[in-house]
C-alpha cells in the first residue's frame, strides 16, 4: 500500500512542475504584453502631445509704395443754429438743401413775454431818468446853497450821493433795456456764413426753450464748397505725411473715379490708444461731388526702402503688450520672434520689423506654445479637380 502511494506521487511530480512552467511562462508572457502595452501608450501619449500647425508664407505686398487708410469727410464749415430766446416758431423760409447768404433769415419767432419785459423794462428806464433828473436838480441847488451856509454839510453829502445812486440805477435801467432789446433780435435766425443748409427741425407752432442742453438745433448750415478729410496714420509712417503733400480719395458711390486732396496739417502728437497721428486733408468741392459724413479711402504714394509684409493677423501672438510671431525651423521647432506692427488692416497686418526673408509663420499658434517645442505641420489637403460642368437646365 506504501509502495503504490510512493509511485503515485513519483507519477505526479512531472505533471505538477510540467503545470508551473507553464503558469511561469503565462506570467512571464502577460507581463511582457503590458509592457509592451504601456511603452506604446506612452509614445501614443507623446506623440499626440505634439501640436498640429497648419503653417504660412509671408506675403510681399503688390502696393509696396501706397498707404490706404479710412477717412471721413466733413465740410470746411458746419454750425448748428439753436435759438437764443425763448418763444413760438412764427415762420420759416429755407429747407434743407437750399443755398443761404450770409446774414439771409432762416426762421422767425414769436415771443410775447419778452416783448412784455422789454415794454416793462423801458418804463423801469424813464422812471429812472426821471429820478436822476431830480437828483441832479437837487444836487445843483445844495451846491449853489453851501456857499452861503444855507445847507448843512450833511445835507450837501445827501444830495451828492442821491445823485450818484441815481444816475447808477438809470444806467442799470438802460443796461437791462440794451439787453432785452438783444435778445429781440434773436427771435430772427440768420446764416452766419454762406453754405447750405443740412438739416431743420424747425416747425411753425413749436415752443423753443433756449439754455437747454438737450435742445436740438433749429437749422445746421455747412459749407461744403471745401471738403476736411480726417485720416490716422500710423505711427511707422507719420514722418512721410507733411503738409503740402496729395493723396487720391477713393469712394465706393464713385466707383473707378479719383478726386484730390491735400494735406493741409497734422496733430504732430501720437495718440496714445490708438497710436496714430491725427492728420487732415482739404479737398475742393466746387462741383459738390463730395457729401458731408460720407466713407472715403485716403491713397497716399510713400517711398519705402523695403517692401511691406503681409500677414493674416490670426498668426499673431500676444504676451503681454508686445505682438509676436511663431517661426518653424527646419526640424519643426519653434521659435517666438518679437515683431513691430507696421498698420492694421483688419484681415491681414503688416509688419515693418522682426521677420527674415524665408520664414514659415505657424498660423493660429496655441497659445500655451514656448519656444523650442516641437510641432507637427498640418499637411495641406489637395484641391480636388474639377469636374465637368452641369448640362444646363431644360425648361
Amino acid at each position: 500500500m506504501h509502495n503504490l502511494k510512493n509511485t503515485r506521487l513519483g507519477r505526479a511530480r512531472p505533471a505538477l512542475a510540467l503545470a508551473g512552467g507553464i503558469a511561469v511562462l503565462i506570467a512571464v508572457a502577460g507581463i511582457l504584453y503590458r509592457s509592451h502595452a504601456t511603452a506604446d501608450l506612452r509614445t501614443l501619449a507623446a506623440d499626440a502631445a505634439i501640436p498640429t500647425v497648419a503653417v504660412i508664407t509671408p506675403e510681399v505686398a503688390a502696393d509696396a509704395g501706397t498707404l490706404v487708410l479710412p477717412g471721413s469727410l466733413e465740410p470746411l464749415n458746419s454750425a448748428a443754429i439753436y435759438a437764443q430766446t425763448g418763444g413760438y416758431i412764427h415762420s420759416w423760409s429755407v429747407d434743407i438743401g437750399d443755398t443761404v447768404t450770409k446774414g439771409q433769415v432762416l426762421a422767425v419767432l414769436d415771443a410775447p413775454e419778452l416783448e412784455q419785459q422789454i415794454a416793462q423794462a423801458r418804463a423801469d428806464y424813464a422812471t429812472a431818468q426821471a429820478d436822476e433828473k431830480l437828483a441832479e436838480s437837487t444836487e445843483k441847488r445844495v451846491v449853489g446853497l453851501k456857499d452861503s451856509g444855507a445847507v448843512s454839510k450833511q445835507a450837501y453829502d445827501e444830495a451828492m450821493s442821491n445823485a450818484d445812486a441815481k444816475t447808477a440805477v438809470a444806467n442799470a435801467a438802460e443796461a437791462a433795456v440794451k439787453r432785452l432789446e438783444a435778445l429781440e433780435e434773436f427771435t430772427r435766425l440768420t446764416a452766419p456764413f454762406d453754405g447750405t443748409v443740412t438739416g431743420r427741425s424747425a416747425q411753425v407752432g413749436d415752443l423753443v426753450v433756449s439754455g437747454l442742453a438737450s435742445a436740438r438745433p433749429l437749422f445746421t448750415i455747412s459749407d461744403s464748397k471745401t471738403m476736411r478729410i480726417y485720416v490716422r496714420v500710423p505711427q511707422s509712417f507719420a514722418p512721410q505725411i507733411k503738409a503740402g503733400i496729395t493723396a487720391d480719395l477713393l469712394l465706393p458711390e464713385y466707383p473707378g473715379k479719383t478726386f484730390t486732396a491735400s494735406v493741409t496739417r497734422t496733430a504732430g502728437a501720437v495718440d496714445n490708444t490708438s497710436g496714430s497721428v491725427l492728420v487732415e486733408l482739404q479737398a475742393d468741392n466746387k462741383e459738390g461731388a463730395l457729401l458731408p459724413g460720407s466713407y472715403a479711402q485716403v491713397k497716399f504714394a510713400l517711398k519705402k526702402d523695403t517692401p511691406s509684409v503681409r500677414i493674416p493677423g490670426s498668426a499673431l501672438l500676444f504676451r503681454g503688450d508686445t505682438p509676436a510671431l511663431v517661426v518653424l525651423g527646419d526640424d519643426n521647432t519653434v521659435t517666438i520672434k518679437p515683431v513691430t506692427i507696421g498698420r492694421d488692416e483688419g484681415r491681414t497686418v503688416e509688419i515693418s520689423a522682426g521677420l527674415a526673408n524665408g520664414d514659415r509663420i505657424v498660423d493660429t499658434p496655441p497659445d500655451a506654445i514656448r519656444t523650442g517645442d516641437k510641432v507637427k505641420v498640418q499637411e495641406t489637403a489637395a484641391a480636388p479637380a474639377a469636374g465637368p460642368a452641369p448640362a444646363p437646365v431644360k425648361n
